[in-house]
């Protein structure tokens, strides 16, 4: 830092992190604080360091980065044995990873890839200044690129964007990185690494891949190297020799140096392989060379030429087999058992599994890891045991060979039916608890969903781990997961049950196109079900969505579609309360389009559409159900604007929080609190409730399952502070916008074209043309629907105009009749619209100025900010002075400092003095003469 600028300590921290690109939510998870103090932190360095935006400031970040050190510390797991030998195949490697951009190290299991890869890449991490990331692949079981995305995701630190597919998060995490990314155990997961890596290269110029695999992964660019085994030349001096001397040694008695060469060969018998000379090295101190000797004998001739045994596994089979003969018979049983086991296991976990008491296993557990067929962690949580993915994978054969695997895994399943249950109760710890067990869940279903015999058990477990995983918010899993549950169902009507929680999740995703979907066959389910008036229920539903939702949808549906599913809802209904009311509710929402959605008609008749929600909202409340009826006065509050009455359209919106605010968590009242939070904070705008619109959208930008979401989550939160002109705090939050926008992909989405305006216009009254330019380019992405002509749009111009004195430009921008656009400039800005139309005329000395004046005076009656625009255009039209200031505490009062500032400079004299001051301390320009 310079000597200059003081820079606290927690402001250098988050400094660090905004020059590593990580998001507001992701820094505010490292430094465990919330994201609102990550966004005050990174408004005040912009403003310290004079940095236009938070670009400026991660390049200013990464400059004293690397003043301060040389590269980040590498993430890679720290072995807990040392590294011998291969200077061969590290210098051999390490030039492949310097001139190839992606390098497969390719060989059997256990030859010694993965220690390979860890010493190369901490020797490499130097040369990277982004540092090197380790992935480990082992708990993947399902061969999905979106899978394999997510675990990259897991090691990167980012979450889930709902909106966005993973990889494309990844992607756009890694687009500007000089990282070497490591990925270990590629093998079972061939299919979905391959495609990953291809996007991963093409879209990230600057990272390199360095995989770890028994095969290629077969994409372009790659370059293979084969990890060969342990160099066995030398007399009694090569790396395997070397390798069995550290390991013996460490088990307590070295071997006599006299026996090198008779050690040389127990390696050579062993072909080699790394992790078959460790399994006899710690079976020295009580096998002697002669034991192994004759245990390797026995095991190679058994082997070889096995119909199980093919040339890349002969050699480590050969060992684990001998390893294996070894053990007592309750031993050897227990080995197998635990193998069903991905993730760490205790001893508990085993003993159900095994069938067998908890005092035995745990004896039997460490015996197992005495002998280096299991890994032991000991911490103040508990001890917890794994077994190699060779050793694992080796267990299974043996299980498969015994005849237990259906039984085994069966208990396994059971254990993961527990499990997820007692995951049902939310606790302090309930994230950890839910990752130590995820991938044994994930796993016990995969082979559950394949047998017919375990179907209702796979049913349940699908259904438990969609819910689960919807709690961890991994939202993108739980909508496969409750469509995977949906078609394990026997009885239709559960079907019809997940496929309606998988839309719910679908609406949180913002993917509009599957919530349709899902529901239509939620509706096809129930009719199986005999459920007809649950299917009109849900085909009203799909029709209601599909306007409701628009902006939701990828592709929108065609009324005369959503049409017809209303006259299919009608059929089916009956007098079945539910139906009666969503078919209510999709005739309001369709027939006159109460949410003005953008395949609706230019045109509503407004007592029509307030007439059906009303009725919407009375059926709705009969049923007892608080989400239908949130939804019924969702088509209120658009009906009431329509109608002009921003006042009611904001007392409904705010109803609907307060019926969902006892709505168990679930996702659809999720869903239904997301868009109840965004409505209310619109609808607050269009009153003129300031304070009250920011504490919705603050609300709306911090939940949970929108952290990762910045575009959509802070969008109405942007415009909550733009028309006020909080100008730090716009500065702050459009960029975590703008960052997650384009990591969602830039997508020209038109529900985000309010914001995008609101911070162009910032930049407009800061003066910062570029950044307007720039602002106003992603607008342009966005496309331009009518209301932004009229709406939102006007409203912005207008402001900015007036703050640069062009009142003529103003007053021509707003000269529509408000009743010739009276649907884009109903709702939120209907207020706005008419209160800077009539201060432009009169500033603009237009001789309609006081018509202007008397029509706003009765459409804001009520509103505190337009209503004080429009008092203090007239008091500039009578040149009253006393009248004018007195509009200044008007607008401090309703949390508008801009226009506060504003009313002073146009006072004049010493009063704009104290207004352009208070247009500095915003971080403003200066206001054009008058």
């Amino acid at each position: 830092m310079t000597a200059t600028v003081e820079v606290s300590a927690r402001e250098a921290e988050v400094l660090a992190l905004v020059g590593e690109h990580l998001s507001n939510a992701e820094i505010g998870a490292r430094l465990f604080i919330s994201v609102r103090t990550v966004e005050s932190h990174v408004s005040s360095l912009l403003r310290k360091l004079g940095m236009p935006d938070r670009r400026a400031l991660a390049q200013r970040a990464s400059e004293l980065g690397r003043a301060g050190r040389s590269h980040p510390a590498p993430v890679l797991p720290t072995p807990l044995t040392s590294f011998v030998g291969r200077a061969r195949e590290r210098a051999e490697l390490a030039e492949l990873v310097k001139t190839h951009r992606q390098v497969t190290a390719v060989g059997p299991g256990g030859v010694g890839k993965t220690r390979l890869a860890l010493t190369l890449a901490a020797e490499a991490a130097g040369e990277y200044a982004d540092g090197v990331w380790f992935v480990d692949l082992v708990p993947v079981t399902d061969p999905g690129a979106s899978v394999v995305a997510a675990a990259v995701a897991g090691a990167l630190g980012l979450g889930e964007q709902p909106g966005a597919a993973i990889d494309e998060s990844v992607v756009a995490a890694l687009a500007d990185r000089h990282a070497l990314l490591v990925l270990d155990n590629c093998e079972q997961v061939r299919d979905g690494v391959a495609p990953f890596v291809e996007r991963l290269l093409a879209a990230c110029p600057r990272v390199t891949v360095l995989a770890t695999s028994r095969a290629r992964l077969m994409v372009p660019f790659e370059r293979v190297y084969p990890v060969p085994p342990l160099s066995l030349a030398g007399d009694g001096e090569s790396d395997a020799v070397a390798l069995f001397l550290e390991r013996a040694a460490a088990v307590g008695r070295p071997p006599d140096p006299a026996l090198r060469d008779h050690i040389a060969s127990v390696c050579a018998r062993l072909d080699g392989v790394a992790l078959a000379i460790e399994l006899a090295a710690a079976r020295w101190s009580t096998l002697g060379l002669d034991g192994l000797a004759a245990g390797l004998s026995d095991q190679l001739r058994m082997l070889a030429g096995g119909s199980r045994a093919d040339d890349r596994h002969r050699s480590v089979r050969a060992a684990l087999d001998w390893s294996h003969d070894l053990l007592e018979p309750a031993d050897r049983a227990l080995l197998r058992r635990v193998s069903v086991f991905v993730a760490p296991f205790t001893v508990a976990a085993a003993a159900e599994v095994a069938g067998s008491e908890a005092g035995v296993v745990a004896d039997g557990l460490a015996r197992l890891a005495e002998q280096s067929l299991l890994v032991v962690t000991a911490s103040l949580g508990g001890t917890e045991y794994r077994a190699l993915e060779t050793i694992r994978q080796y267990g299974t054969e043996r299980l498969t060979e015994a005849g237990e695997l259906d039984d085994a895994r069966t208990r396994h399943l059971r254990w993961c039916l527990a499990e997820a249950a007692g995951l049902a109760v939310v606790r302090v710890d309930w994230r950890a608890r839910f990752d130590a067990v995820a991938d044994d869940l994930r796993a016990a279903l995969a082979w559950a969903a394949d047998r017919p015999e375990q179907r209702a058990d796979a049913y349940r477990l699908a259904r438990r781990l969609a819910e689960l995983t919807f709690t961890r918010n991994l939202i993108g899993e739980s909508q496969a997961r409750f469509a995977q549950a949906a078609a394990l169902a026997d009885d239709p009507a559960d079907t019809a049950s997940m496929l309606r929680q998988a839309a719910s999740v679908a609406g949180c995703r913002m993917r509009g196109d599957d919530m349709y979907r899902f529901h239509r066959a939620a509706a096809d389910a129930a009719r199986r079900a005999g459920d007809t008036a649950g299917a009109a229920a849900d085909l009203a539903t799909a029709a209601t969505n599909a306007y409701r939702f628009w902006s939701k949808f990828a592709r929108l549906t065609p009324e005369a579609e959503a049409v017809a599913l209303i006259v299919e809802a009608r059929e089916l209904a009956g007098d079945d309360p539910a139906a009666r009311a969503a078919l209510a509710l999709a005739e309001a929402g369709v027939l006159t389009d109460a949410f003005g959605a953008a395949q609706g008609p230019p045109d509503n008749a407004v007592p029509e559409t307030i007439a059906r929600a009303e009725r919407a909202v009375e059926l709705a409340h009969r049923t007892g159900d608080p989400l239908a009826e949130s939804a019924a006065l969702d088509a209120l509050t658009g009906a009431r604007s329509w109608a002009g009455d921003a006042f009611a359209a904001a007392a409904t919106a705010r109803r609907r929080i307060t019926l969902l605010s006892s709505a168990p968590h679930t996702p659809a009242s999720t869903h239904e609190l997301i868009d109840a939070l965004g409505m209310a904070t619109e609808a607050g705008l269009g009153a003129g409730d300031l304070p009250g619109a920011r504490r919705w959208a603050r609300r709306l930008a911090d939940h949970p399952l929108l952290a990762e979401v910045g575009h959509r989550a802070t969008s109405w939160l942007l415009v909550a502070d733009a028309l006020p002109g909080n100008v730090d705090e716009v500065l702050t939050g459009s960029v975590r916008f703008l960052e997650a926008w384009q990591r969602a992909g830039s997508p020209a989405r038109s529900v985000l074209g309010p914001a995008v305006a609101g911070v162009a216009m910032i930049h407009g009254l800061r003066d910062d043309h570029d950044a307007r330019r720039e602002w106003d380019a992603v607008l342009g992405q966005l496309g331009a629907p009518p209301e932004h002509v009229y709406g939102y749009g006007a409203v912005f111009d207008a402001m900015l105009m007036l703050h640069h004195g062009e009142a003529g430009e103003a007053s021509e921008r707003l000269a529509p009749e408000p009743g010739d656009v009276w649907k884009w400039v109903t709702w939120i800005w209907l207020h706005w619209y008419v209160a800077l139309r009539a201060e432009a005329s009169v500033l603009a000395g237009s001789p309609d100025a006081g018509d202007r004046l008397a029509e706003a005076r009765t459409v804001v009656a009520g509103n505190p900010v337009a209503a004080a625009i429009v008092e203090r255009a007239g008091a500039l039209l009578d040149d009253d002075r006393e009248r004018l200031l007195a509009t200044a505490a008007a607008f401090d009062a309703s949390g508008c400092r801009y226009q506060a500032a504003r009313t002073l400079v146009l006072a004049g004299g010493d009063h704009a003095v104290r207004g352009a001051a208070a247009l500095a301390d915003l971080g403003l320009a200066p206001m054009a003469p008058r």
